[in-house]
């Protein structure tokens, strides 16, 4: 269990870097201006301007993968440990294979 939630922990932080580096990427290649243009084009009303950066800014999309992060740290823990526990008992019920290492 504790192996499971260390590894889990690692990659819930390995995702909210990667969301954040992905996200600033496309930032910085125009993307989201680009779909801004394209979505205003075909549903602009009048005064409103559409503007992407109010469903998908950083501070919402990084918040959301921290949360989805924390969520996958319970369930990939629980689930290694539940899965541990199953090999164990199945282990003892059939006896397993046996290995010896030696020294030559």
């Amino acid at each position: 269990m504790k192996i499971s939630f260390l590894l889990s922990v690692a990659l819930g932080i390995a995702g909210v870097v990667m969301v954040f580096v992905l996200w600033t990427i496309l930032a910085g290649m125009g993307v989201f201006d680009q779909i801004n243009g394209i979505v205003g084009q075909v549903v602009q009303d009048g005064d409103q301007r559409f503007d992407i950066m109010d469903f998908i800014g950083l501070g919402r999309v990084v918040s959301l993968a921290i949360v989805i992060g924390v969520i996958d740290v319970i369930l990939i823990t629980a689930i290694a440990t539940l899965g541990a526990f199953l090999y164990n008992v199945s282990s003892a019920l059939v006896g397993g294979i046996q290995l010896t290492l030696t020294d030559d």
